[in-house]
C-alpha cells in the first residue's frame, strides 16, 4: 500500500531541509557506475567527532535520543520515506541536536557517499523483514548489504540489530556469520535479560507491551 503524504510536507521539509543530505538526483537514483560523492564529515558537522549511523531511523526516536546521551560522537540517520524522515528531523530540531544529519534515500547508495572505513557503529532497529523468498534482496541483513557495511565501517566496528522478528533474526545470525562477522552479545529477550543503555524505539514499546521478546545481536567486522 501507497504511503499517503502527509499535508504541508515540502512545506515542512524546507523548514528543516539544512538537516537533510540528499542521496537523490532529480529523483533519480545514481546509476551503478557513476563516480562515488562522498561526503566530508568534518565539513559537515565542523569536529572530527566519530561517526555512528542507523539505517531505517524512522520517525527518529532513537538516534535523537542517542545523539542527546552522546554529544562526542557524530550521528548520520538513513531514510528512504519523506513522510517519515520530516518528523525526524523536527524531532532532531526541536531537541536543538547538531550533532545529527539525515540522508534521504535508498540505503544500497550508501558506498557512494560514506568515506571508506569511517563508520564507528552502525544501527539496524526493526528492519522490515521481507519475508518471501524473492524479496530476499532487500533484506538489510541480506550478504550484498552485509558486504556494503563491511567497506564503511572502521575494521572492529560492529553492527547492532534490534528486532522482533524471530525467523528474520535467525536469518540475520546465519548471514553475518557467513560473511565473516563475529557475533557477541546476543539476546533472544532483550527486556528480559536487561542490557543497559537500551533505548526503546516506538516499534520496541509496542511489541514489548504486547508481550513479545524483543532479539538483538552485535555483529563485529573482523
Amino acid at each position: 500500500m501507497r504511503m499517503r503524504r502527509k499535508k504541508h510536507l515540502d512545506e515542512r521539509l524546507d523548514v528543516v531541509s539544512e538537516q537533510i543530505i540528499n542521496l537523490w538526483v532529480d529523483t533519480v537514483r545514481f546509476d551503478a557506475e557513476e563516480q562515488a560523492k562522498y561526503l566530508d564529515f568534518e565539513a559537515l558537522f565542523g569536529n572530527d567527532h566519530p561517526v555512528e549511523m542507523e539505517i531505517g531511523c524512522g520517525k527518529g526516536g532513537f538516534i535523537c535520543e542517542l545523539a542527546a546521551r552522546h554529544p562526542e560522537v557524530n550521528f548520520l540517520a538513513v531514510e528512504l520515506y519523506a513522510n517519515v524522515l520530516v518528523s525526524a528531523c523536527e524531532k532532531a530540531k526541536a531537541m536543538g541536536l547538531t550533532n545529527i544529519r539525515f540522508l534521504s534515500g535508498n540505503a544500497e547508495y550508501l558506498a557512494r557517499f560514506i568515506p571508506p572505513h569511517s563508520i564507528a557503529k552502525l544501527y539496524l532497529n526493526f528492519s522490515t523483514p521481507f519475508p518471501k523468498k524473492r524479496q530476499a534482496t532487500h533484506r538489510l541483513t541480506h550478504p550484498h548489504f552485509l558486504e556494503m557495511y563491511k567497506g564503511l565501517l572502521v575494521p572492529g566496528a560492529s553492527v547492532v540489530q534490534k528486532t522482533d522478528g524471530r525467523v528474520f533474526f535467525q536469518y540475520s545470525l546465519e548471514q553475518f556469520s557467513q560473511c565473516g562477522y563475529t557475533l557477541e552479545n546476543i539476546s533472544l529477550d532483550l527486556h528480559a535479560d536487561g542490557i543497559e543503555d537500551n533505548i526503546v524505539t516506538e516499534y520496541e514499546s509496542r511489541f514489548v507491551a504486547q508481550g513479545l521478546p524483543i532479539y538483538r545481536v552485535e555483529a563485529r567486522v573482523n
